[in-house]
C-alpha cells in the first residue's frame, strides 16, 4: 500500500546525512530499514530544535505509526537531502513527512515517509493536548 504525501503541509526542517557503506545491503544499494533510520534521524534533530524531546517526567512525542514508500535506489557514496513538513495538527497528534533525495540529484524523490505522532504525558501514560506552542510550530 502506497500513502501518498498531502499536498497542504509545512516544510519545517531540512537536513544532509551522509550515506554509510554499512547502510548497502548485498544488492549494493541502501537497505530499506537505512531509510527508517534516515527518517527519525532528521525527525529527532528536527524535535531537539523545537525543544520538543521527550523527557521522562513530563510530556513529549511519541511515534504511533510509520511508513516509507521507496521510488528509486540510493547508493554508497553521496549524501541524502531530507526535507521535513508537517500537517494536519488534531487534539493530541500531527503527521510528520518527509522527502528523501540525493544530493547531487536535487528533485529527484528517492524515496518519502511520514509518521503519526501523538503527544502524551509519560508519568500518567497518556495522551494530552498538543501545547500550543507546538501547534504553531506544526501548524
Amino acid at each position: 500500500m502506497k500513502i501518498e504525501l498531502p499536498e497542504q503541509k509545512k516544510l519545517v526542517y531540512q537536513m544532509l546525512i551522509p550515506i554509510r557503506w554499512g547502510d548497502m545491503d548485498a544488492m549494493n544499494h541502501v537497505n530499506n530499514t537505512a531509510y527508517f533510520r534516515y527518517l527519525e534521524t532528521a525527525r529527532v534533530d528536527w524535535l531537539q530544535s523545537v525543544a520538543a524531546m521527550p523527557t521522562p517526567v513530563g510530556e513529549g512525542p511519541v511515534i504511533v505509526n510509520a511508513f516509507c514508500n521507496f521510488y528509486k535506489q540510493l547508493e554508497y557514496p553521496g549524501d541524502v537531502l531530507i526535507k521535513m513538513y508537517t500537517s494536519d495538527p488534531a487534539r493530541t497528534t500531527f503527521e510528520t513527512w518527509a522527502t528523501m533525495e540525493r544530493a547531487d540529484r536535487p528533485g529527484t524523490i528517492c524515496a518519502a515517509g511520514g509518521a503519526t505522532t501523538i503527544w502524551v504525558d509519560f508519568p500518567t501514560q497518556k495522551a494530552v493536548t498538543l501545547p500550543e506552542w507546538l501547534r504553531a510550530v506544526v501548524s
